[in-house]
């Protein structure tokens, strides 16, 4: 399943990582990821202070990488609404779900001020970076000035993860494609009078 040249840490954290999204952090027993990364027993705690610790290292790791893709979206080349509609087109695995979201959804998690903190920080940093692409946006004249950033960042994020829901719900991601379309038509529509936002 993982690399041979994978370490025993790096295949006991990716495994973490696959069994919380899987089954959240009650789910994830011990026994389990030892079988997934195909550790033997006792390595956890050759490596780890124990399951809290490895669940937090794995969802750090999980954090970093959601960062990592939006910031590579949110960055790229183009006009503000072009990065935010690339940013909500971008290719996901929606009927999973976030990986970052989903644990928000985990009361273990979110009863750990320590397991909690990397999710509520991706958040806000992933807020921030919307909230400045859009005033980026009201400088060039592409979206109006009576515009709240922080707001329509919020309404982004929330347009998302509510989407992910929906998605799983219904078993389809219609529901998440739909969501994404109505907000960009919404942003499209939030452009000052002698611009187009695209």
């Amino acid at each position: 399943m993982y690399s041979a040249v994978m370490s025993t840490p790096e295949r006991l954290i990716e495994s973490t990582r696959e069994l919380l999204w899987e089954r959240g952090y009650v789910g994830t027993s011990p026994k389990a990821i030892l079988e997934r990364a195909g550790a033997g027993q006792g390595s956890m705690y050759h490596h780890f202070k124990g399951k809290p610790d490895l669940a937090l290292a794995a969802i750090r790791r999980t954090a970093d990488e959601l960062r990592a893709t939006a910031e590579g979206v949110l960055s790229a080349p183009g006009s503000p609404y072009e990065r935010i509609e690339a940013y909500l087109r971008r290719e996901r695995d929606v009927l999973r779900g976030c990986p970052v979201g989903r644990l928000t959804m985990d009361p273990d998690v979110i009863a750990s001020d320590e397991l909690r903190a990397p999710v509520d920080e991706t958040i806000d940093w992933l807020r921030e970076q919307l909230a400045s692409i859009v005033e980026e946006g009201q400088e060039q004249g592409q979206f109006a000035p009576s515009l709240d950033a922080e707001e329509i960042a919020a309404t982004i994020v929330a347009t998302v993860q509510g989407g992910y829901v929906l998605a799983r719900a219904s078993g389809s991601p219609a529901a998440f494609d739909t969501g994404v379309r109505g907000l960009l038509s919404l942003l499209g529509s939030a452009g000052t009078p002698n611009s187009t936002p695209r």
